[in-house]
């Protein structure tokens, strides 16, 4: 594992804990003010920090405590100031509708390094199955 492997890792884990603590501030923190984010939500693109910190602020508002998040078959590929990562998540908690479970979740996720900083300027997730996962398994492999 590169020094620059090892600074990916650390920016994807402070973005587990950020959403797993719901923190809107330390999450934003990391993304590029020109981030493009597509989701599964409409209106599936959002573009620019303001628009990303509010569908944020949407799917935090949706669970009752504390997200689960668990990384799942992490990739990482690289070359001098970019990356491209793509990985499985796991999703759960209880939803503020009463349904508690988990759904897999993956994300494409493009870093670039400016001025010695990594932040996010692009992201994709998509859902490969419904929610709740129908196992509703937490360390089923999918």
């Amino acid at each position: 594992m590169t020094s620059q492997d090892s600074e990916i890792r650390a920016l994807l884990d402070s973005r587990v804990d950020a959403c797993r603590a719901k923190d809107v501030d330390q999450l934003m923190s990391l993304y590029s003010p020109d981030i493009v984010y597509f989701d599964v939500v409409p209106p599936l693109q959002f573009v620019g920090s303001a628009e990303v910190r509010r569908n944020f602020i949407r799917w935090f508002s949706e669970y009752e405590g504390p997200i689960g998040l668990e990384t799942h078959e992490l990739n990482i590929e690289m070359s001098a100031d970019v990356a491209f990562v793509h990985m499985l998540h796991l999703d759960s908690g209880t939803r503020k509708n009463g349904v508690d479970g988990a759904v897999w979740i993956r994300s494409t996720v493009c870093c670039r390094r400016s001025h010695g900083k990594w932040s996010i300027t692009h992201e994709h997730i998509s859902m490969p199955g419904t929610w709740p996962h129908p196992d509703q398994a937490l360390t089923a492999s999918p």
